[in-house]
């Protein structure tokens, strides 16, 4: 499995826009082969941080949808929104059951 997890600070002024983005790119992302779960979530200490968490069921999943256009848009659309540039992070995990 594999795991992507990010964030990306938002402008205070966007956030409503940050949040809709990005709740079409995940519910979008749901739908693509390979998705376990793809998620955005408000981080309580900071409400102007979305954090993401993603589950592939392989790296060619995650590479195919890294290929979709939406992706790529929704990519440039968050870029637009943030006061800096979003980070993302990719793990190889296998359960420990």
């Amino acid at each position: 499995m594999i795991i992507v997890t990010g964030s990306a600070v938002v402008r205070p002024d966007r956030i409503d826009d940050a949040i809709a983005v990005s709740l079409e790119h995940v519910r979008r992302s749901r739908t693509e082969p390979g998705c376990l779960s793809h998620a955005v979530h408000r981080d309580v200490e900071d409400p102007f941080r979305l954090v993401f968490v993603e589950q592939w069921a392989d790296l060619d999943a995650l590479h195919a949808h890294f290929r979709v256009p939406a992706s790529t848009a929704f990519v440039e659309a968050l870029g637009e929104l943030t006061t800096g540039r979003p980070t993302m992070e990719i793990f190889a995990a296998e359960p420990t059951r």
